[in-house]
C-alpha cells in the first residue's frame, strides 16, 4: 500500500509540475473554450432563448456548462498526450518495470490529468455569477464533484488512446476525430430535448450528454431545461463511467502494447 501511494504521489506531482511549467499547455486549455464561449454565445444570444420568466436562459447562460466541460476536456485529454512523450524518453518503460502495480501508474497518471482540468475550470466556473448564474453551497460542492468525475473520465479516455500511439499527431487526430464530436453531441450547443429521433438515440448513448445534464440541474433555474435526466442518474452514469475507464486502463497496461 505504501508502494502505491508513494508512486501515485510522485507521478500525480510530476503531472502537476510539468504542465505549469509549459505555459502555452495553460493557456491552450484554457482560453480557446472561452473564445469558443464568448464570440458563439455573443453572437447567438439575440436570436435563442429557453424557458420563459424567470426560468429563462440566454445562449451566454445556457453554453456555460458546455464551455466547462469542454474546458475540462482540453485539459484533461491532451494532458495524457505527456504518455507518447514519456515513452520516447524512456521514462514510461522505467516505470513500468519499477516493483509498483499497473494501477499505481494508472491513477498517478489520471488523477494529476483530472487535477490540473479541475484548477484550469475552477476560474471559470467561480466566474457563473457574473452573468447570472447563481449556486448554493451544496450545488457549488455537487457541482466539484461533477467535475472530477468528467475530468478523470476525460483523462482515462486520453490515456486509453495515448496508450496505443507513438505519434503526437496520430494523438490529435484522434481526439479531433472522436472527442469533439462527443462533446457536440451532448446538449452543449442546443438542448436536446427536440432533435430528430435518430440523433436522440446517440445524444442519450452519449456520457457526456449526463454530465452537461447534471451541470445543467445545479446551475440552471429548476425547470429551464425540460426533460433533463434526474439528477441521480446523471451522477451514477458519470460515476459508473469513470470506474469503467479506469478498469479499462489497468487492463491496457497489464495487456501490453503489442498484443
Amino acid at each position: 500500500m505504501n508502494n502505491l501511494m508513494l508512486a501515485v504521489w510522485s507521478l500525480w506531482r510530476r503531472e502537476m509540475v510539468r504542465f505549469y511549467r509549459d505555459r502555452s499547455r495553460v493557456i491552450g486549455g484554457l482560453v480557446p473554450p472561452i473564445i469558443f464561449w464568448f464570440f458563439i454565445g455573443s453572437g447567438l444570444s439575440g436570436s435563442f432563448s429557453v424557458g420563459s420568466g424567470e426560468t429563462a436562459l440566454n445562449y451566454r447562460q445556457y453554453f456555460f456548462p458546455g464551455t466547462l466541460v469542454l474546458i475540462f476536456l482540453f485539459t484533461a485529454v491532451f494532458s495524457t498526450i505527456s504518455i507518447i512523450e514519456d515513452r520516447r524518453e524512456g521514462f514510461l518503460q522505467s516505470v513500468l518495470v519499477a516493483p509498483v502495480p499497473r494501477l499505481a501508474i494508472v491513477l498517478g497518471k489520471l488523477f494529476g490529468s483530472a487535477s490540473l482540468a479541475f484548477l484550469q475550470g475552477m476560474p471559470f466556473l467561480i466566474a457563473a455569477p457574473l452573468i447570472g448564474l447563481h449556486f448554493t453551497i451544496s450545488s457549488l460542492l455537487i457541482s466539484l464533484f461533477i467535475l472530477f468525475g468528467v475530468a478523470f473520465s476525460l483523462a482515462g479516455v486520453g490515456f486509453l488512446i495515448a496508450w496505443r500511439l507513438d505519434s503526437t499527431q496520430g494523438f490529435h487526430a484522434i481526439m479531433n476525430m472522436g472527442l469533439i464530436p462527443l462533446w457536440l453531441l451532448s446538449g452543449a450547443l442546443f438542448p436536446i430535448h427536440n432533435i430528430p429521433g435518430w440523433l436522440s438515440t446517440v445524444v442519450r448513448l452519449n456520457p457526456l450528454t449526463y454530465c452537461i445534464a447534471a451541470l445543467q440541474h445545479e446551475l440552471f433555474v429548476p425547470g429551464a431545461i425540460p426533460d433533463l435526466p434526474p439528477l441521480w442518474f446523471c451522477v451514477a452514469v458519470i460515476v459508473v463511467f469513470s470506474i469503467a475507464i479506469l478498469f479499462a486502463a489497468v487492463f491496457i497496461t497489464r495487456r501490453g502494447r503489442d498484443q
